[in-house]
C-alpha cells in the first residue's frame, strides 16, 4: 500500500550547512510518528521542508504518492497536509466558536459574508461544537481567542486543523510554552485524535516520556540525518541512538 507521506532524498543546505541529508523517510497512513533529535538535529527544518514552508536543495516529499514541489504551504494545507502555524484565518477578536466555524465554512468554500446572521450557519457551528468538545475547549466555546492561555490556543489550532479535514496532522513540540498544568490537557488531546483513527500525526517533541505511549514508531535525526526509525522499543535499545544522542544527552532534551 501506498504510504500517505513520504520523502526521497530530501536535503537543505544554507551556505555550506547541510540542515536536513538526504532524508529517506516513509509514513504509512493513520499512524503516529514521533520525530526525536537534540537541537540542532534538523526536526524543524525537515517539517518546514514538508510542509512546504521551505523549498529542499535536494529530493522531494510525496503526499499520497504525488510530488508536492509544485505545492505552496497554503495548498498542502488544503489538499490534507496541514500545520497548526500555517493556519491564518485565526480572528483574536472572535469567539473560540466563530474561530472554528470559520475554517469549517472554508472548508466548505462558502465565503464569509459580513451581514448574514451567525445563526444561518448552523451546519458549520455544528461541527465546530464536535471538534471544540475533541479538544477540550467547549467551555471556552464563547471566550474570545485572544484571552486563552497559551496551552488553550494550541488546541485552538488542533481544532482549525480538523476543521480543515486535514489528513496529516503536523504537530511540532505541541506542549512547548506549556506550564506543568496544560500539558496534560493537550496530551488528552493528541490521544482522542489517535485513538479516533482517522488522522495521520507526525510530532515533533524533545520529551520522550511524553511520547513513548502515544507514537506507533519514533524516528531519529541526528545532524540532519535519519539515524533510525523503529519502534519505541526498538529506539530504546538501539545502540546508535544511545551513544549518539541518548546517551549523555538524555537530562538536558529529554527528561
Amino acid at each position: 500500500m501506498e504510504p500517505i507521506l513520504r520523502t526521497e532524498n530530501l536535503t537543505i543546505k544554507f551556505g555550506g550547512q547541510t540542515a536536513v541529508d538526504h532524508v529517506n523517510f516513509v509514513m504509512p497512513n493513520k499512524h503516529f510518528k514521533s520525530i526525536i533529535g537534540p537541537n540542532g538535529a534538523g526536526k524543524t527544518t525537515f517539517f518546514n521542508l514538508i510542509s512546504g514552508e521551505l523549498k529542499p536543495t535536494e529530493g522531494e516529499v510525496f503526499f499520497k504518492g504525488q510530488s508536492m514541489a509544485k505545492y505552496s504551504s497554503i495548498e498542502r494545507t488544503r489538499i490534507g497536509l496541514g500545520r497548526s502555524f500555517q493556519i491564518t484565518n485565526v480572528f483574536p477578536n472572535l469567539t473560540v466558536m466563530e474561530n472554528v466555524r470559520l475554517a469549517v465554512q472554508s472548508k466548505q468554500k462558502v465565503r464569509y459574508q459580513m451581514l448574514r446572521h451567525f445563526s444561518s450557519y448552523q451546519e458549520f457551528r455544528t461541527e465546530a461544537e464536535q471538534l471544540l468538545e475533541i479538544v477540550l475547549l467547549s467551555k471556552k466555546a464563547n471566550s474570545l481567542a485572544n484571552e486563552l492561555s497559551h496551552g488553550e490556543k494550541r488546541k485552538l489550532e488542533i481544532a482549525m486543523l480538523l476543521a480543515l479535514d486535514t489528513e496529516v496532522l503536523l504537530l511540532d513540540e505541541p506542549t512547548a510554552g506549556m506550564s506543568l498544568e496544560e500539558v496534560p490537557a493537550i496530551l488528552d488531546v493528541i490521544k482522542q485524535i489517535k485513538q479516533k483513527g482517522d488522522k495521520t500525526i507526525l510530532l515533533i517533541e524533545h520529551k520522550m516520556d511524553m511520547i513513548l505511549d502515544l507514537s506507533d514508531s519514533i524516528m531519529v535525526l541526528f545532524n540532519g540525518r535519519l539515524l533510525a526509525d523503529g519502534s519505541p522499543e526498538e529506539i530504546m535499545n538501539n545502540e546508535t541512538v544511545q551513544n549518539a544522542y541518548l546517551g549523555g544527552l538524555y537530562d538536558e532534551h529529554l527528561a
